[in-house]
């Protein structure tokens, strides 16, 4: 185990919640975990969910019904069974941007530890297709992260994204831009990562049209398609809400599930 300290505990119906001493952030962390059930498959694919402002590693399993939409999916669509690792951001300040701070690397948390920290509950998840997903300051993380390291990450999904920040994310957080203190060497626009990229996953987001984000979503696909960088991007009704994030989820799984052909 690469962790100093691993609590974890089985709440029930394939739910799991572990805190860790986490390296890269120089204090604990937490994620939430979903197994499902009745699962024999030798290799389990991991999806990484990232949540937004304000919320932490229970947003996506209990606002978000994540448990629900896969099972619903295995159930009426015969999705693959695949674990979900939901970690809270680090919880700093109103959101860390899951990016390099001078004293913690969010990144590094969600990108190397998370994984880890999955495959300590479930280790068919170890050597498995892995997936990176979120929403709004999430649904950047996964976008940047997936990104910047695409020969960890088999493919992206992504729901009413910020594509830059911190800058854009001054209109959610209390903290100046100033405070961040980033020491990130990587470029911190979602555009300029997928130009950088030596290869980029499959890469799908998507937004509400009455989102807050809409016109920087609008915006990135556009300059996508310009680049000439392959990507999926749909719009649909709704806004920057759980109950849009809640019914689109079920596309991030159903193009996951394409991505293991």
């Amino acid at each position: 185990m690469s962790f100093r300290t691993f609590e974890s505990a089985a709440v029930g119906d394939g739910v799991y919640h572990v805190t860790v001493k986490s390296a890269a952030l120089c204090h604990r962390a937490d994620l939430s975990l979903y197994v499902p059930p009745d699962t024999t498959a030798e290799k389990l694919p991991l999806v990484i969910l990232l949540h937004g402002v304000y919320g932490s590693h229970w947003a996506w399993l209990y606002k978000g019904g994540a448990r629900e939409v896969m099972d619903r999916l295995i159930r009426e669509e015969g999705l693959p069974p695949m674990m979900l690792a939901m970690p809270s951001d680090g919880l700093w300040g109103d959101g860390s941007g899951y990016v390099q701070h001078r004293n913690a690397d969010f990144a590094r948390w969600i990108v190397e530890e998370v994984p880890e920290a999955a495959a300590e509950i479930d280790s068919r998840c170890k050597d498995a297709p892995r997936f990176i997903g979120g929403l709004s300051m999430g649904g950047y993380g996964a976008l940047r992260l997936g990104l910047l390291n695409p020969q960890k990450f088999a493919a992206i999904s992504a729901h009413s994204s910020i594509t830059d920040a911190p800058a854009q994310m001054q209109g959610f957080v209390e903290e100046a831009l100033a405070k961040y203190d980033l020491t990130d060497t990587n470029p911190l626009a979602v555009l300029d990562c997928a130009k950088q990229a030596s290869q980029v996953p499959h890469l799908r987001f998507d937004c509400g049209s009455e989102d807050i984000l809409i016109e920087y979503n609008r915006k990135l696909h556009r300059d996508l398609e310009a680049a000439g960088i392959p990507h999926v991007y749909e719009e649909f009704p709704g806004g920057h809400t759980w109950d849009y994030w809640h019914e689109h989820l079920a596309d991030s799984l159903r193009f996951f599930r394409t991505c293991l052909d």
